[in-house]
């Protein structure tokens, strides 16, 4: 794989703690007329750190992640710092940054937000990630354009907008299995192919996972015992397949296709010790996405400057089936809840230089939400419309030696609407708006070995069509005058080298007006209602070093989050946030062709609402420790299944029971050997 550097720190390598070797990019060019022949040598990057318009990030390439078989997005947000993850009474995962809610972060696929539709985010335990080339994360809001309904982050998915161009086809067949008896497989391939006007990248693939269910923690019992010492209704299996073109041409134009699908059937492991918790299966979940995507490149313009245009539309299909039952013996079912989604999205983006140290970039999204819901009660169509109009301003207002080597400066706004013209038969809302607005900077200090970044920015998110009408199977009271969620979030950060040790801080402190959180009601149901306001503020810590041939990293989220409603008087805990979590990783090789890697997961204290009582209820902390042995074998000079690697990987290794919420066990330990050939 290829590492593009910038001088400096705008691309600094960092965190590489599940790589074979890392690499530090020499300083001095090589001269001209110097040439070398040198042994191949394998390079795996995993992460990089960056900041982008003043806000911390991350970015990796898919192939250099460790991860099983048939991963799915779960498992790869998993080995992403500073991304808490956890999975909620629906089975679904979901993703937290900053003390933000699953529905602040935003997750975009080639562009695209996955996270405007009917729930507002994204269940990442379902979808499958064989498509990714590239992940990127940004904590915190660094830009105005990326649409609505975005506060806590953004995570960028690459499918066919990668511009990786690999020079020789190549292929890959991963398969994998664990003590459980739980099976996945994937294959996929890439065609590069060269044309005189371009070139063309063509991949596709599938995969399939069949699981019988998660392994049961030291400690957790089942009040309806199963067989193999499983979570009660915890198996899955999935099925999916994608594919896509992208053709760049000589002349800076491209435009890229790309279209995943996946149909799953599962259970839901149903809370422990909670009165009347949901007994529930999912006979069918199934989403197809397709995004068209095209741009002209840079190029100079009849403005006297130069500039690109840029044009994304997405169409997201999603069906869904739950079956409620009246016990944990999963015989009689008791309910349903069907429903089928569309959402088209269509977003266009622009830049323009203005003069030699500033560029101008605008955006605009538009967003058509459509659910319909079949319940016992009857059915019931839904339509939400969301616009965002974004443009801002980089200004490089230094760009020379000294002290302060670079300096740039980002200014930016936004505005939005949203409209819920259908509304089940209830009296639709009127058009809802609000602005957003951003300031940020990045300063390169002496010689390029020290950045410094902030930004301050104010965004709204309206809520989603289900939080403001679901009853989850009369789960929830539904809410239709919930009001937006304003956010207003600050932030600064240090990024430094020292040798071979790389190292990033950053102080973070976000208020949340109007938080939308859940109370538990007299008749025990939930609701969604308004806070006045939800605070917290907390120092995030990145680190990686080289000691000799091994590697070490960590993570640390360090943070205090406060939920307050002055007008009534009352302060209680936000649930599902711990005050504590991050990783220590170390990887190297240790003899006879073996790399050996081990981590620790920590997850501090947290606090859960009683589903019984709606009392706050304190969750205990634990660390997770996990760790893995890989070997690689050459099987032969073609690229093509030109190398065998097996790796045998064991999680949870205590078989600690760590809660997620109330009720709710990690799984418990679990052995996996794995094979890929590539």
């Amino acid at each position: 794989m290829t590492l593009n550097y910038r001088p400096g720190l705008e691309m600094i390598t960092a965190l590489a703690w599940a790589l074979p070797l890392a690499a530090q990019q020499p300083r001095d060019s090589a001269r001209a007329d110097s040439a070398l022949r040198l042994r191949e040598v394998t390079v795996e990057i995993r992460r990089t750190i960056s900041t982008v318009g003043g806000s911390a990030a991350l970015d990796a390439q898919l192939d250099a992640l460790r991860l099983p078989a048939a991963p799915t997005l779960e498992q790869v947000f998993r080995t992403l710092p500073l991304l808490h993850v956890r999975r909620n009474s629906r089975g679904e995962a979901e993703i937290s940054a900053r003390g933000s809610d699953a529905r602040q972060v935003a997750v975009l696929v080639d562009g695209v937000p996955l996270t405007l539709a009917w729930d507002g985010r994204v269940d990442a335990s379902v979808i499958p990630a064989n498509a990714i080339q590239r992940i990127g994360f940004v904590r915190g809001l660094s830009s105005m354009l990326y649409g609505p309904n975005v506060l806590g982050g953004v995570v960028e998915l690459g499918v066919g907008q990668s511009f990786s161009q690999p020079t020789t086809p190549s292929a890959q067949i991963s398969t994998g299995v664990d003590r459980v008896g739980s099976f996945g497989s994937t294959a996929s391939v890439t065609v590069p192919l060269e044309s005189r006007s371009g070139r063309w990248l063509i991949r596709g693939g599938a995969g399939f996972s069949d699981s019988p269910g998660q392994p049961l923690a030291r400690g957790v019992t089942e009040p309806f015992p199963g067989d193999n010492d499983l979570r009660l209704n915890t198996d899955s299996r999935i099925a999916d397949g994608f594919g896509s073109v992208r053709y760049q041409a000589n002349q800076g134009g491209w435009f890229s296709l790309s279209g995943t699908t996946f149909h799953t059937e599962r259970g839901i492991a149903a809370e422990l010790g909670v009165e009347n918790p949901r007994f529930w299966r999912y006979p069918r979940v199934s989403r197809t996405i397709a995004v068209a995507s095209g741009g002209t490149g840079d190029r100079r313009t009849p403005f006297g400057g130069r500039g690109d245009l840029e044009a994304s539309i997405g169409v997201d299909l999603g069906r869904s089936e739950i079956q409620s039952y009246a016990s944990r013996s999963y015989e009689e079912v008791d309910g349903f809840e069907n429903g089928k989604d569309r959402t088209l999205t269509l977003r266009l983006l622009g830049d323009h230089t203005l003069g030699e140290r500033a560029d101008l970039r605008g955006s605009f999204t538009v967003s058509d939400i459509r659910h319909e819901e079949s319940v016992p009660e009857g059915d019931a169509t839904y339509q939400q419309r969301l616009w965002s109009l974004g443009g801002e301003t980089v200004w490089r207002v230094i760009a020379g030696g000294g002290a302060l080597s670079s300096l740039r400066l980002s200014l930016g706004g936004a505005y939005d609407l949203g409209q819920t013209p259908q509304s089940g038969g209830r009296e639709p809302l009127g058009t809802i708006a609000s602005w957003g607005a951003r300031a940020g900077f990045s300063a390169l200090l002496g010689a390029g070995n020290t950045l410094l970044h902030g930004g301050l920015s104010r965004r709204a998110r309206f809520p989603s069509l289900r939080e403001l009408y679901s009853g989850a199977l009369n789960r929830f009271a539904p809410n239709p005058d919930l009001k937006p969620e304003t956010l207003l979030a600050l932030e600064t950060g240090l990024t430094t080298e020292l040798g071979d040790t790389e190292l990033q801080a950053v102080i973070f402190r976000h208020q949340l007006e109007d938080a939308v959180v859940r109370v538990v009601l007299p008749d025990s149901r939930f609701q969604r209602v308004n806070r006045d306001r939800l605070t917290s503020y907390g120092l995030e810590l990145l680190a990686s070093t080289l000691l000799g041939p091994a590697t070490i990293g960590a993570d640390l989220t360090a943070q205090s989050v406060s939920l307050t409603d002055p007008g009534l008087g009352t302060s209680a805990r936000p649930e599902n946030l711990p005050e504590l979590f991050g990783t220590v990783f170390f990887r190297a090789p240790v003899g006879l062709g073996l790399t050996a890697a081990a981590e620790a997961r920590h997850t501090g204290n947290q606090f859960c609402i009683d589903p019984g009582t709606g009392a706050d209820t304190r969750l205990s902390g634990g660390t997770v420790v996990n760790g893995e042995v890989t070997r690689s074998w050459r099987l032969r000079s073609s690229a093509l299944f030109g190398r065998l690697e097996t790796t045998i990987s064991l999680f949870n290794a205590g078989n600690i029971a760590l809660y997620d919420q109330c009720g709710l066990p990690e799984p418990g330990r679990l052995l996996r050997l794995q094979v890929r050939v590539h």
